[in-house]
């Protein structure tokens, strides 16, 4: 039973069938481009789209919208500071303007940047600062069946054989992502933090954690490392982040807020300020960084009910609940559930589509198309060359949808899954010069599964 109740609510709509078809084509079958009025229920992202308590709302009224020393600003450093331990912050709109911020200041031309996984747009800032975004993740990670407790793990000996290739002195940085997001979600342990810790300071190089779930992450951390089973999520998660030498973090997830990110760091050496140079240049000056004192107060408050029971319980536990009625409906889902989304393995539901005809994408496409249900494609599509599954991403805003909302997504999915090779696959007609953001504007075409798809013109 849920600890809350709702306040606010929002009329949503299920559009016919023949107007969802008419979308989906002026859309280019990219879900991206769908108005949100046209979408039953959103899965697109958990980033920002969650819903704010009432002490959140409350906090905005307060928000202090001074240019520079905001009493807000202080809030929020405060707030990092008690519940992550860094104590000082570059502040920015949302999480890729934070890395753009901390990688700008850290990746070079030439360089290698490690990662149990790299998700779009930190490939993306790591590739634009001339980077090669190399991803380590263990061999669990790629195997949705597995029981393996922390399939998000960073694998330290794939790390060590890139460093042998390319030198330690073309490695600058060493990332953590928690959860990892390209990796169905799953958890990272802090024995394994504290391992990548070590191997970054061996190598030299900054470790950086990427925290936008770092709540979900220590929740995972209580059940199931055995050294923490009697720890609060607010004690593991500050034990996790201690080993980190600065974090990117997107309060767009476990800030509970819908705008708003950072950068954290230890103190205020060189790279701190290099990162307030680059947030004051790209982001704001360095008491708002993008943000209005308003979503700096309401940021602060968040980052603290984040930690606190029993809301990541109820959270992770409504992510479980859709992974299991989409299992009990025969769909093939990535297990365990991750802490935020739930991941469907598009090669198993539609197994007459090759790679090359995108059937993630199709699978999103048909879930809008059957039921009004906008999620994400994080396979080839996404990430071009990719060896991974073709993985659809079903993301859970916090606090905002309800069992009706989930057994709608689940009865979708069955029925996608039911239609079987009737279902067609996709080829790219036109895409952005960025390989790692094609997904985001990209337009594409249904093509004849006999037929082998073209490449884009």
């Amino acid at each position: 039973m849920r600890s809350y109740k709702t306040t606010m609510v929002e009329p949503i709509r299920l559009l016919d069938r023949e107007d969802r078809e008419a979308a989906l084509r002026d859309a280019g079958f990219n879900v991206f481009a769908l108005d949100s009025a046209d979408v039953f229920v959103d899965l697109l992202t958990d980033s920002g789209t969650g819903t704010m308590s009432n002490e959140q709302w409350a906090a905005m009224f307060t928000g202090d919208e001074a240019y520079a020393g905001s009493d807000s600003f202080r809030e929020l450093e405060a707030a990092v500071r008690d519940v992550m331990g860094f104590e000082r912050i570059v502040p920015a709109h949302q999480g890729r303007g934070a890395e753009n911020v901390l990688y700008g200041a850290l990746v070079d031309d030439g360089d290698v940047v490690l990662n149990n996984a790299h998700f779009d747009t930190t490939r993306a800032h790591v590739a634009a600062n001339g980077g090669d975004p190399v991803d380590c993740p263990v061999p669990e990670a790629r195997d949705g069946d597995s029981d393996h407790p922390f399939k998000g793990n960073f694998d330290v000996e794939t790390a060590r054989r890139v460093v042998d290739d390319v030198g330690a002195e073309n490695v600058p940085v060493v990332v953590l992502t928690i959860t990892n997001n390209s990796m169905a979600g799953q958890p990272v342990s802090v024995q394994n933090t504290r391992e990548v810790a070590a191997f970054a300071q061996e190598i030299d190089a900054t470790f950086v954690v990427d925290a936008c779930r770092f709540a979900e992450n220590a929740h995972f951390v209580q059940r199931r490392e055995p050294e923490f089973a009697d720890e609060s999520v607010a004690a593991v998660a500050r034990e996790q982040l201690s080993y980190a030498d600065a974090c990117v973090m997107s309060g767009k997830k476990d800030g509970l807020v819908n705008v708003g990110g950072f950068v954290g760091l230890r103190d205020d050496g060189e790279l701190y300020q290099q990162c307030r140079q680059r947030g004051i240049l790209y982001e704001g000056f360095s008491t708002y960084g993008g943000m209005s004192g308003r979503d700096l107060a309401a940021f602060a408050v968040g980052l603290r009910e984040a930690v606190e029971p029993p809301y990541v319980a109820e959270r992770v536990a409504q992510v479980e609940a859709l992974c299991e009625a989409l299992a009990d409906r025969g769909i093939p889902v990535y297990q365990p559930a991750g802490g935020h989304a739930v991941y469907v393995n598009a090669n198993e539901a539609l197994p007459h589509l090759p790679r090359e005809a995108f059937p993630g994408q199709a699978f999103v496409c048909e879930l809008y198309r059957e039921g009004g249900v906008r999620a994400v494609e994080l396979g080839r599509f996404a990430f071009p060359e990719t060896e991974r599954d073709d993985l659809v991403r079903l993301a859970v805003p916090r606090r905002t949808y309800g069992p009706d909302h989930l057994e709608h997504v689940a009865d979708t999915a069955a029925a996608v899954c039911e239609k079987g090779e009737a279902v067609t696959g996709y080829e790219v007609v036109s895409e952005p010069p960025m390989p790692e953001l094609r997904h985001f504007s990209a337009e594409l075409r249904p093509v004849d599964p006999a037929r082998e798809p073209t490449s884009p013109q």
